[in-house]
């Protein structure tokens, strides 16, 4: 592998993932499979197929073939079109070509050039059932340029066969999920030193931030937000990260970012800068038993839409507001992966499938919260991942 590449998948990972998607494409009666990101926090489908991340809004495409290399077609000058062989060129490997469009999501008479590219790389597939991957991730004009083009190819959602493969965490997945929850550890503690009165909240989520990078993060999502105890301090998008924190003020932060190798988890937590109310330790109380009601029920073969429903009446017999959005996910390469835990999720929990969970609610005077990963490994067992205290930290 090329020396700059952070934290490749062995090839031999990528082999396994290919044979077991190309598989199931066979018995589905699937020829090729579409998949197109253009940023690396839920552009899992690219990654997972070539170990290349979409980012920066640029759009990514990928073709696979079930009987032939793939062809990627990503950010590049007007006719660019380089021919690889399997093994690759130490950064792309699988890969049989790889073209390249000057395209910009925000340019709209280039919406179609992307397109032009895939559509020359499904010559050969003008009958074809084409399996789409993430429908949602790929653009209108992609789907629409290619179905005018091939107007005797069969169109289909693909998503199921990839999400149920790429959702079972392989040892060498786990390994470096278990470098990057460590990562978030050491982001955490990190925090927990360098607050103090007089930081604006985004200058401590720069902190983890910086942690984070120097130990392989590529991307990642922080939120914060800072607030007198005593009222509900509901963390924050970057935009509103410019409160400058007091001397006796609330603390509170999501670090979820991706580790070396490109895998997402997320951890959250509540710093006081002084003490917590008692009325906040009885709340944070109560969230950990909510996460701790959920993980009994993490078991494999259990039904998502049925834990979502004995969360929500345990969370209505404790007087607690019901979930209404989502507390509970899968994690990988997107930082929301299947199967969620809610009532509309089909994918049932499986052996070693990474979760996030964390039981989150709103009060007049708290916001209450924690959020840690889990790994149901492959005997069944829910481990924990994150060994952060889980505490309202008081400095």
């Amino acid at each position: 592998m090329n020396e700059r590449v952070n934290t490749p998948i062995s090839t031999a990972e990528l082999e396994r993932r290919w044979g077991l998607i190309r598989a199931q494409m066979a018995e589905q009666k699937i020829d090729v499979l579409l998949a197109q990101g253009n940023n690396d926090f839920m552009g899992g489908y690219v990654k997972y197929l070539t170990d290349l991340p979409a980012t920066n809004g640029y759009p990514f495409t990928v073709v696979f073939p079930r009987d032939e290399l793939m062809t990627v077609v990503g950010q590049g000058p007007f006719g660019q079109v380089l021919r690889l062989d399997a093994a690759g060129d130490g950064i792309r490997r699988g890969v049989g070509r790889v073209m390249g469009s000057p395209s910009y999501v925000s340019i709209h008479f280039t919406a179609t050039y992307d397109a032009e590219c895939a559509l020359q790389a499904l010559k050969g597939y003008e009958s074809a059932t084409i399996g789409l991957l993430g429908p949602s991730a790929i653009s209108y004009a992609m789907v629409d340029h290619l179905k005018k083009g091939l107007p005797r190819a069969t169109f289909v959602d693909a998503s199921p066969l990839v999400d149920a493969i790429k959702a079972v965490k392989s040892p060498e997945e786990i390994a470096l999920i278990r470098r990057m929850t460590a990562m978030q550890d050491v982001a955490a503690e990190a925090v927990t030193k360098a607050l103090r009165p007089g930081m604006r909240d985004m200058e401590v989520v720069q902190v983890a931030r910086s942690v984070s990078t120097s130990l392989g993060s590529e991307q990642g999502w922080y939120m914060a937000a800072s607030g007198p105890v005593g009222t509900a301090a509901v963390m924050a998008p970057p935009h509103q990260q410019n409160r400058t924190i007091r001397e006796g003020d609330q603390f509170c932060m999501l670090i979820e970012n991706s580790g070396p190798g490109g895998y997402y988890g997320e951890i959250g937590r509540t710093w006081v800068l002084g003490k917590a109310s008692q009325e906040m330790h009885d709340e944070f109380a109560f969230v950990l038993q909510a996460q701790q009601f959920t993980l009994e029920l993490l078991q494999p073969d259990a039904d998502p839409a049925d834990i979502f429903a004995r969360y929500n009446a345990f969370m209505r017999k404790n007087g607690r507001p019901e979930e209404t959005r989502l507390y509970a996910h899968g994690q990988g390469y997107d930082m929301v992966e299947r199967p969620l835990i809610r009532h509309d999720e089909t994918l049932k929990v499986g052996r070693n499938m990474l979760f996030a969970v964390h039981p989150t609610y709103v009060t007049a005077r708290t916001y209450s919260w924690v959020c840690d990963n889990y790994l149901v490994d492959e005997n069944g067992k829910v481990e924990a991942l994150h060994k952060f205290p889980q505490k309202i930290t008081e400095l």
